[in-house]
């Protein structure tokens, strides 16, 4: 009995320091250090890790996909387009003595309108409230960069993070833009836009809390929703008639530009070649968007039709 106990104890070590080899790794999963949104420092890399690609000048791909529509008061809104954009940004590196280190962003983006039944590119529209066909301009702003971002503002104020809400391992980050500014179009530009431009854009973040806030990953891959209400684009047009345009897409953050659409890279690599890398870190650029392009791109075409 008693060599009997002697192997039996014996047997218990040797399964008691196999069970604490298994669950070694275990132990030290539940040591992972994780961000803490409510820290200035970590609530900062939690938005670059959104926005940006895995290291300083790593290229970072935004797609989303969806479809563009009319309202106007009194009849039904109107299936107008598809949509397929993308936008190719990276972060850099910057450091301020009093606020910290920060990042500034810098990217290009672009968006095609589709026909919605077959989901070509749309060059010439016959614009269904005027009667008249126009020719397309697409979307393609370069370029779209932001203002350096840092753990502290200038006065001291420590950065939040937009709206973030956990629920499980699900983090939500909503962002609305209202938009109210001067419009560069008026004057020998009214047949195309009024005086101010008057929009709300909204993104939508959404991603796995247990891989954005992991200290181990240097990005995330969030998926993304993206809502524009704007007036019509300048391009249809319009003559300031009533009306809004309404822009609904869905996408997320892509492991590389490899992972596009084939519709975009084509179109990229015809009309926008420059659109497949982002813009340098060091641009200083003005910003451009759809209205200052439409602008340079009308006049180009009256220039041209002068010379004919």
């Amino acid at each position: 009995m008693r060599f009997l106990a002697k192997n039996l104890f014996a047997k218990n070590l040797v399964i008691t320091a196999a069970l604490i080899a298994l669950a070694s790794p275990v132990m030290a999963a539940k040591k992972v250090e994780m961000l803490n949104p409510s820290k200035p420092e970590d609530a900062l890399e939690i938005s670059k890790r959104v926005q940006c690609g895995e290291a300083d000048g790593v290229a970072a791909v935004y797609h989303w996909s969806g479809k563009i529509y009319s309202r106007r008061p009194g009849e039904p809104d109107r299936h107008l387009f598809n949509g397929e954009g993308m936008n190719v940004r990276q972060c850099v590196r910057v450091e301020d003595p009093k606020r910290g280190v920060g990042y500034r962003q810098v990217s290009r983006e672009i968006m095609l309108y589709l026909d919605p039944k077959t989901n070509e590119v749309v060059r010439m529209w016959d614009n269904p409230f005027t009667g008249e066909k126009v020719e397309v301009m697409q979307i393609a702003n370069d370029p779209v960069n932001s203002p350096p971002n840092y753990p502290y503002s200038a006065d001291g104020k420590p950065y939040k993070l937009p709206n973030i809400r956990q629920e499980g391992d699900w983090m939500f980050m909503p962002l609305e833009v209202p938009l109210f500014y001067h419009n560069v179009l008026q004057g020998d530009y009214q047949d195309y836009e009024g005086s101010k431009y008057h929009a709300m854009e909204i993104f939508d973040f959404t991603m796995r809390a247990s891989e954005i806030l992991d200290k181990r990953n240097k990005t995330a891959y969030p998926a993304i929703s993206w809502v524009r209400i704007s007036g019509w684009m300048p391009w249809m047009k319009m003559r300031g008639r009533d009306g809004t345009i309404i822009f609904n897409a869905m996408g997320n953050k892509l492991k590389s530009y490899d992972v596009l659409p084939k519709i975009l890279k084509d179109e990229i690599a015809a009309n926008y070649p420059t659109y497949n890398v982002p813009p340098p870190g060091d641009d200083l650029r003005k910003n451009a968007t759809t209205w200052t392009e439409f602008k340079k791109w009308i006049d180009a075409k009256r220039a041209s039709d002068l010379k004919k």
